[in-house]
């Protein structure tokens, strides 16, 4: 599988595959499956983690940041799961640094290709700071001048230690007597040139040339001395052709810079290395400011539990905000905290948990934590609820109210809250903040919020109780129904028509019983009408009649269904009246009416010619009507296909009686 995620990864990176592919595979990797425990995860985390590093720069743009929080949100949270193996955690943390440095990878993601011999010397000028010189002409060796009688004892001892890293660097400043910090400190190595065998003779006769005076001055005797390799190789002891202990030290002079020839020192002087005028300096690398290692999740947990405890006894706020701003918590361990902020104020008083909300609120207003950094904290408290109400019955209650204050600051909004709840996820929670929002604010200022809010109430429950009537049910038993008053009238207005269907009264009872607001709301039209046609179509095929539906009606029962009709005029006119919105509305109830009935034959076209000839709808709201395309209610297609000729005829008839208006 990671095989594939690679494939399809750089198939990303190179834009041969579009980003929609790409999220899909990242939600379903990302997404917690059915009867599959968090510890079993890991393949998809890791194949997670690779497709993040390989595509992650290619999606994390403005468009698709919140996708990506999302994402990256949930990585955190499952970071912090101690289910998962401790590879899988880190390998989640390494991606989400990844993303907070901008996707730029560490220097390890950087050089772990081959180097080339040249990068392996600036690396050193840069990390030790001495300078290695560039390698000596391809084909010359320095074995043949190094090896013999004429190599002094002290350069081969100097040489053999090194091994394999001398060849490959070369001449290398303090490396007599090893490698590493311990030797920088001696300026220049007394092997110097060792390497260089068109040093040892001139370009003419091949004799030896004597040192000359170099830089070293009066140091030279010491400074050799401390050079001297304490572990020299064998062939150095069994070396027939010794030089004396107290024989100078050769230099290798190139012709170009060939000295005059001098006497050789006296036997037992301090020689003097024959080096360039101009040494390379040695430089010392600024000392590094030891930065202090971020806090520790424990730390930060205990430090979280003192300012709490600290600002719950005192109220003082400013303390509290500036205590969690001098912890410099690192981004994902803020849910955590948060967490903490909740759990520690659960068993207290009411007045300090607003105190722990009040703080939540100032933390994301600091700009410190954010929206989803206390979704998160809040969805870690709720796993934890079967273990809290061992001792705290009531914790389900007590994070309503901090949800409910959260809403009310609007730290997060009712759609948010309801995202990670639907389907019956923690049931009742949902409702139970809503009934705390109604207590805190009132019902007027939650009615409007919720229906801005746009979230379906049928989802937030289980999925066993997902219909009309369990859900009024369960409202009405929470104190909520009055969230949906279109929903009550929907059961309470066809009981009325039927228990007196006379015009007067079914007003009467509408402007007791329904706010004026909802009498210009399509939702309480489509009932209304609906209502309507339920007991007509009842009265005209009773239920206990067997008479095929199907079959075309009788003379009687169309006469009877236009007189039904024509009884709700009164009413039908005194909500749809000069609302061509409204309307329309009433033609979709009719249009879902047949489609319930499975399209009677010649129903459509009968109620269309009653609303036009009695002058219930206008001929905008039909042509409107036909125009309007949407999929919310069923059977347009069909309805079409059963009026279309005569809304022909009505289009045809409203442009000639225009002409004749304009003649």
């Amino acid at each position: 599988m990671l095989g594939n995620i690679k494939f399809i990864g750089e198939l990303g990176k190179l834009d041969l595959i579009h980003e929609s592919i790409l999220h899909k595979c990242i939600k379903t990797l990302l997404e917690k499956k059915k009867r599959v425990q968090l510890k079993d995860m890991g393949e998809d985390l890791e194949c997670l983690c690779q497709i993040m590093r390989t595509v992650g720069p290619r999606l994390d743009h403005e468009r698709a940041k919140s996708l990506m929080d999302q994402y990256f949100a949930r990585m955190c949270s499952l970071m912090l799961s101690k289910e998962l193996p401790a590879r899988i955690r880190f390998l989640l943390q390494d991606t989400v640094e990844l993303r907070e440095h901008r996707w730029v990878p560490r220097k390890a993601f950087l050089d772990n290709g081959p180097k080339t011999i040249n990068q392996i010397r600036q690396d050193a000028v840069k990390d030790l700071g001495v300078f290695i010189p560039a390698p000596m002409a391809q084909g010359m060796r320095s074995d043949f001048f190094l090896e013999g009688p004429f190599m002094p004892p002290r350069m081969k001892m100097d040489r053999d230690p090194l091994g394999g890293l001398a060849d490959m660097f070369g001449q290398m400043p303090g490396s007599g007597i090893g490698t590493g910090p311990g030797v920088i400190q001696d300026r220049f190595s007394p092997t110097m040139g060792r390497h260089r065998p068109n040093q040892l003779f001139n370009g003419h006769g091949g004799h030896i040339m004597p040192p000359t005076q170099s830089q070293f001055g009066e140091m030279g005797g010491k400074f050799m001395k401390s050079q001297i390799s304490l572990r020299p190789a064998q062939s150095f002891l069994m070396n027939k052709n010794q030089v004396p202990k107290l024989q100078p030290q050769i230099t290798m002079i190139p012709p170009s810079a060939q000295p005059p020839r001098t006497q050789t020192p006296p036997l037992g002087q301090t020689p003097q290395l024959g080096l360039k005028t101009n040494p390379p300096l040695i430089q010392e690398k600024p000392a590094k400011t030891s930065k202090k290692p971020p806090p520790s999740k424990e730390e930060l947990l205990k430090l979280t539990e003192t300012v709490v405890t600290e600002y719950l006894n005192s109220g003082n706020s400013n303390e509290a905000v500036n205590g969690v701003r001098e912890m410099r918590a690192p981004k994902h361990f803020l849910p955590e905290m948060l967490s903490k902020v909740i759990i520690l104020s659960l068993d207290r008083s009411d007045e300090d948990k607003e105190k722990a909300s009040s703080l939540i609120s100032l933390l994301k207003q600091e700009g410190i934590a954010t929206s989803d950094n206390f979704m998160q904290a809040f969805l870690n408290v709720l796993d934890q609820c079967p273990k809290l109400e061992v001792d705290i019955p009531l914790v389900k209650s007590y994070l309503a109210q901090f949800a409910a204050r959260a809403i009310i600051s609007e730290l997060v909004s009712i759609s948010e809250l309801a995202q990670p709840l639907e389907s019956g996820t923690h049931f009742p929670l949902f409702l139970l903040c809503l009934q705390q929002l109604a207590k805190l604010q009132d019902r007027e200022w939650l009615t409007e919020l919720f229906q801005q809010s746009k979230v379906n109430m049928q989802k937030m429950l289980p999925e066993i109780d997902q219909n009309k009537d369990r859900m009024l049910e369960i409202l009405e038993g929470k104190g909520l129904s009055f969230l949906f008053p279109l929903l009550k009238l929907e059961k309470e207005l066809l009981k009325q028509i039927k228990l007196d269907p006379s015009p007067q009264t079914i007003y009467k009872w509408i402007k007791d019983n329904i706010s004026p607001k909802l009498h210009v709301d399509k939702g309480f039209v489509n009932i209304l009408m609906t209502s309507f046609l339920q007991y007509i179509s009842s009265e005209v095929n009773p239920p206990s009649d067997e008479t095929d539906s199907s079959s075309a009606p009788s003379k009687e029962q169309l006469e009877q269904e236009k007189q039904l009709l024509l009884s709700f005029k009164p009413v039908m006119q005194k909500f749809l009246h000069d609302h061509v919105d409204l309307q329309v509305s009433a033609l979709y109830a009719l249009q879902v009416h047949c489609y319930n009935s499975n399209f009677p034959k010649g129903m459509l076209l009968r109620f269309f010619v009653h609303f036009y000839d009695m002058e219930i709808i206008e001929e905008e709201a039909f042509l409107a009507w036909k125009e309007d395309i949407t999929q919310e209610f069923p059977g347009k297609g069909k309805a079409l296909f059963q009026v279309n000729q005569w809304l022909t005829w009505l289009e045809t008839a409203e442009e000639e009686e225009s002409e004749e208006e304009a003649d």
